[in-house]
């Protein structure tokens, strides 16, 4: 289903809506799709609706237009310089988005797990709307301090890389598929016969290479979120592993050192993807933390 309005939300809705809600926000260019059907149910079997949704730009919701490669070089080059610049869209918009699934759904308040750029939006939305937020679990996100270790060199090579052929489905395919093992879970390897049948279900489903830049660009020009960061009383857990090549474990660190009360968890082996080995502890991990929440909860402590 789509939200109305002037941008369109793709959006799916699991489980009991009268059970309390758990909604997902995606990372950089994913789709709703990539939170996977067992870890979603398992959710669902904890006692949660749980709510999926394409991020804009990405997947089945509307696009945006704009951007480039020399708009990409304007936010970088303002970044580092810390002067404004126009941009298609912000990551404040992306939370205005959320919420408009929610009001889609008629959910008043929500549990939110983000992952990686999705934590973003849940921490922006947890400090500017803390009265729409029951909980929050930051996954494999940063704080946007600016001193942070960044990914190594063949990572960002990597990230910067095209497939050789971006209008053939196989060539596409073995491009993100290389991604995904060089930035996942060293500890944790997906079987690569299951690893492509994964990306090749999103590509076929949708693939906007151009939209993931822009996303980039609101990711680069929400800069130091840590001022943001200490306006948040929603009790926040985040989960990082310490393996992961592209947002380094510190990046999990700093944004649990910034909201006050966060709890830490830190995974052996992990990166930065949720390899099928790891989706039982981190669906226990959240719904612990999410029921800890819920004071009707009969799982609540």
């Amino acid at each position: 289903m789509r939200t109305t309005g002037a941008f369109p939300i793709e959006y799916e809705s699991l489980g009991d809506p009268a059970h309390p809600a758990i909604v997902l926000i995606m990372g950089l260019g994913m789709q709703l799709v990539t939170w996977p059907d067992t870890f979603c149910q398992a959710l669902v079997a904890g006692g949660f609706r749980v709510v999926r949704f394409d991020n804009r730009d990405s997947g089945l919701s509307a696009r945006a237009t704009g951007g480039g490669a020399l708009g990409m070089v304007k936010v970088i080059a303002a970044s580092v310089l810390k002067q404004p610049v126009r941009i298609p869209y912000t990551l404040h918009d992306m939370a205005q988005d959320t919420l408009a699934v929610m009001d889609a759904l008629q959910i008043e308040r929500a549990h939110i797990v983000g992952i990686s750029m999705g934590g973003m939006i849940g921490q922006v939305l947890a400090a500017e709307h803390p009265q729409r937020v029951l909980s929050l679990t930051s996954i494999m996100s940063t704080s946007g301090h600016p001193r942070l270790p960044q990914p190594s060199l063949k990572v960002r090579r990597v990230l910067m890389s095209r497939p050789a052929n971006p209008k053939d489905l196989e060539s596409v395919v073995d491009h993100l598929v290389h991604v995904v093992q060089v930035i996942g879970s060293p500890g944790y390897p997906e079987p690569v016969q299951a690893l492509r049948e994964r990306v090749s279900r999103g590509v076929k489903r949708a693939y906007n290479p151009a939209g993931t830049n822009r996303q980039v660009m609101a990711v680069i020009a929400s800069g130091d979120r840590r001022p943001l960061l200490k306006k948040i009383n929603t009790p926040t857990l985040i989960i990082h592993g310490r393996d992961d090549p592209l947002v380094p474990l510190s990046g999990g660190q700093d944004t649990a050192a910034h909201v006050r009360g966060a709890k830490l968890m830190v995974i052996d082996g992990m990166g930065h993807d949720l390899s099928p080995a790891l989706l039982p502890q981190l669906a226990q991990a959240i719904l612990a933390h999410c029921h800890a929440v819920e004071p009707s909860s009969p799982y609540a402590n």
